[in-house]
């Protein structure tokens, strides 16, 4: 046998050069510039990125190859994620958004309410199982007590001071002011003044009014998600932002609402990451039936193109770009992070939105999975915090599994899940309700159920 040839440093490689020309070549030359310039450190504008939306075959990989180099720029070989739960308390709403399949009228015989003693149980239970975070978000209950957002925060905080409340969206926090007949700032304030540490930058789908109108009639608009985002800014809260893509959206609106994002950020600094979110289809009102021409999710290029682009076009002003598991999936994921994200999101526990709309990924990626999927791709894992802290930087394996690793293996009975969530008759909802300790937990049911079915008298 032969042994191989060690190659020498200065070996002119024709074969592999010459391939890699005729792919650059075959670049429009319109695109090659705008990539060009941007790792040139231009900014990129929104016809700009309008035109990369554009981009397949050899300009697809260059996409690609363009946002993982600013990506390595502004992270190096670092892949983050939060050990998190999320809290979905209701799925009562008051909107009729098309998209979402998570949300019931108050009449219908799917709508749940958690009490406060299970919210409780839920965020306690995360903590001890290593979450550094809550992430807190439902639906718009009719006639809300304006206050219930201020004294869930309020009750969370008491009971775990530590823990990080990520919670409530704009559309939210414009509902509980109004709800409260205070302003935006007011309650935003008070909000903070309970232990609100950040809030998630969703209800923004595309900020664009026109298809606001269309697919989410009387939703937040563009104006009022603006106005909550920058005021929380202003007063020391952080936020996320998103994009939801993949629905019929044009190239064009889609790069306006990164550019906006863009501006808000200049003026403000207050956003933590970008998260794109690919449309879930399957069970969403307005692809069913509501609303004509709406597309059945995006592609997998098309997935590929949002999260390069936003690397791209937020270069400079946003470092984190966040590829979503629960609607990716893992393997679109990893590819994901060679095409300029750095960050995978959180554990979740359980997420009952994406996962109402179809999404089967929702329940539970423990940690070690995570770390599983970075180290595949050749990166290094980090544990951080919501705001980006780092916890610990995984150089090797833990020899002993952590406590979420565990878990996993009894998911379904510790947790529950959202099929199971809404056919249970103890957390029903029967009308307009503050938090309070009345209901039971998880536990009290099932202890309850277990004790009927042994013909045995039951907990009070």
């Amino acid at each position: 046998m032969v042994s191989p040839q060690p190659r020498m440093d200065d070996e002119p490689l024709p074969h592999l050069r010459a391939s890699l020309e005729a792919a650059l070549d075959a670049i429009a030359p319109d695109i090659a510039r705008i990539l060009d310039a941007s790792l040139g450190g231009r900014e990129v504008t929104v016809e700009e990125g309008a035109r990369l939306f554009e981009a397949d075959g050899p300009a697809l990989s260059a996409l690609m190859g363009t946002a993982d180099e600013l990506r390595r720029r502004a992270n190096g070989d670092a892949v983050s994620y939060v050990v998190n739960r999320n809290i979905n308390f209701t799925n009562v709403c008051i909107k009729h958004c098309g998209f979402c399949a998570f949300s019931r009228d108050h009449r219908e015989e799917e709508g749940y309410f958690l009490p406060l003693a299970e919210i409780i149980r839920r965020a306690r239970e995360a903590w001890d199982l290593g979450a550094t975070e809550v992430c807190v978000q439902a639906g718009l209950p009719p006639k809300m007590d304006g206050s219930l957002y201020i004294d869930l925060t309020r009750e969370l905080k008491r009971e775990l001071p530590d823990l990080h409340i990520h919670g409530f969206s704009p559309e939210e926090v414009l509902y509980g002011a109004v709800r409260s007949r205070c302003s935006v700032e007011e309650y935003l304030g008070a909000l903070k003044d309970a232990g609100v540490g950040s809030l998630p930058g969703t209800s923004a789908e595309i900020l664009d009014q026109s298809v606001r109108d269309r697919i989410s009639p009387g939703r937040i608009t563009v104006e009022q998600w603006t106005d909550v985002i920058k005021t929380a800014h202003r007063l020391g809260i952080p936020t996320t932002s998103t994009i939801m893509f993949g629905f019929g959206e044009t190239n064009a609106q889609r790069a306006a609402h990164v550019a906006l994002i863009r501006d808000i950020q200049k003026d403000t600094g207050g956003f933590t990451e970008f998260v794109p979110l690919s449309f879930v289809h399957e069970e969403a009102p307005m692809f069913r039936k509501t609303v004509e021409g709406v597309a059945a999710g995006a592609t997998g290029a098309e997935v590929v193109r949002m999260h390069a682009i936003a690397r791209i076009m937020l270069h400079g002003w946003i470092d984190n770009i966040q590829c979503s598991w629960v609607k990716e999936g893992p393997k679109l994921s990893q590819l994901l992070l060679d095409a300029g994200c750095n960050d995978l999101g959180g554990t979740l526990v359980n997420e009952s939105i994406s996962t109402a709309a179809g999404a089967p990924h929702g329940q539970l990626t423990p940690p070690s999975d995570l770390r599983a999927w970075v180290r595949d791709m050749g990166r290094v894992p980090v544990e951080r915090t919501t705001l980006y802290g780092v916890r610990r930087v995984f150089e090797t394996e833990p020899a002993e599994p952590e406590p979420m690793d565990a878990a996993k293996e009894h998911a379904a009975e510790l947790f529950g899940s959202y099929h199971v969530l809404i056919g249970l008759e103890e957390w029903r909802y029967e009308g307009q309700r503050a938090p309070s300790l009345e209901g039971p937990t998880w536990q009290e049911i099932q202890l309850r159920r277990k004790a009927k079915a042994d013909g045995m008298p039951q907990p009070s």
